[in-house]
């Protein structure tokens, strides 16, 4: 039986997904964590801390496979040590942090903001964004100096005074994400999305994806074009990416490449053929079978990240099951728990929930998203001060 090792947070949402697809492939998936080394497998799942002398000894294995991009640069190094395919350690560092992904751009031509390493902008308005977060925590854009000044003290606050924070010019235009695997090199798009909303600050909370695209071949060939330059100057060469990208009238912007697979339950939006899901896909990629020839549903699909509306201790949803019955909706998930405090962005790192929808245009699918969101109350109470 296949073994792969899979980096995740005890947190992740994706983990059940990776071992349910692992049961149907007849693969033995082993667990690493960022849990506590002293805790004896708590949550009986057989998992194990991260470090190397645990982990060799449940090997040998046949693959490694990461969640969230922390875990990515955890599973690059444990790659590295065991020989396993994945992109190495100095390709997902550089796909993390902000700044060397933007000089990584930037020296293979590619379109690039003009950018700054803890310094005031050149212009306005700008982003100012910390180097290691992701799903837009800490993004901000400012519009003048007084709005820059106060930007980068919120920033301070989440990431402490040690960390750099990363200030570039605003790229106006539409924004996209692409998902696919890379194998030696070389980029298989799985998906474009395209996400409807405006994202123009001053926070970036994303909320919808629909695909297949709506935009014209044109513009889909450029993006995919982009993205695949963006995973050559990176220098990843194995494993799952998520790249995000924005395009105006000069063309392309690259704005990140991630070394793992979309977030959350996202993944959940992804059909293929055969009944295949995004995590039997990658499971199989990781044991180095071949998938070029997975090919995803052309149906239209969105999925909604719903998104948190002001501070505050979740107590109840009202609604459900009015949004159930919308034509086109095929599940809401509540993944916040009761009591469970939340923020939103700029310092949240969560989402109430998913609303999935399947029709049979993508312009019928994020209809129904919205449909089925507007019939959802979410009861929000304050949470009470902490004191010192």
């Amino acid at each position: 039986m296949p073994r792969v090792l899979l980096f995740a947070s005890t947190t992740g949402y994706q983990v059940r997904s990776f071992a349910s697809a692992a049961e149907r492939a007849g693969v033995e998936l082993v667990l690493a964590t960022d849990r506590c080394h002293v805790m004896e497998d708590p949550w009986g799942d057989g998992a194990v801390a991260i470090g190397f002398e645990d982990l060799e000894s449940r090997g040998p294995y046949d693959g490694v496979l990461a969640v969230g991009d922390a875990m990515a640069m955890e599973a690059a190094r444990a790659a590295e040590r065991f020989g396993l395919r994945f992109s190495s350690p100095d390709a997902v560092t550089a796909a993390h942090d902000k700044f060397r992904a933007r000089e990584r751009f930037r020296s293979a031509g590619m379109l690039v903001p003009d950018f700054r390493l803890d310094a005031a902008p050149a212009r306005y308005p700008c982003v100012v964004k910390p180097l290691g977060l992701s799903g837009s925590r800490g993004v901000i854009r400012v519009d003048d100096a007084s709005q820059f000044a106060a930007a980068v003290e919120r920033i301070r606050r989440m990431i402490g005074p040690e960390q750099s924070i990363l200030t570039e010019d605003f790229i106006p235009g539409r924004e996209f994400a692409l998902e696919g695997v890379v194998t030696n090199g070389e980029l298989q798009t799985f998906a474009i999305f395209d996400k409807p909303d405006p994202l123009d600050g001053p926070f970036f909370e994303e909320t919808i994806y629909v695909t297949p695209s709506r935009e014209q071949l044109e513009v889909r060939s450029a993006i995919q074009e982009t993205a695949r330059r963006a995973v050559n100057a990176l220098g990843l060469t194995n494993g799952p990416i998520h790249a995000e990208m924005r395009v105006n009238d000069r063309g392309v912007w690259m704005l990140e490449v991630a070394a793992r697979p979309i977030g959350g339950l996202c993944s959940r939006v992804l059909k293929f053929e055969h009944d295949e899901t995004l995590e039997d896909i990658l499971l199989r990629h990781a044991i180095g079978n071949d998938v070029s020839k997975s090919v995803s549903v052309p149906s239209g699909r969105a999925v909604m990240m719903i998104p948190i509306p002001r501070a505050g201790v979740f107590q109840n949803v009202r609604g459900l099951d009015r949004a159930l019955i919308v034509e086109g909706i095929e599940a809401v998930e509540i993944t916040a728990k009761q009591g469970q405090m939340l923020l939103p962005l700029p310092e949240g790192a969560s989402y109430l929930g998913f609303i999935f929808a399947r029709a049979s245009t993508p312009d019928s699918a994020e209809t129904a998203l919205r449909r089925a969101h507007a019939c959802l109350e979410f009861e929000m109470t304050h949470a009470l001060p902490v004191v010192k």
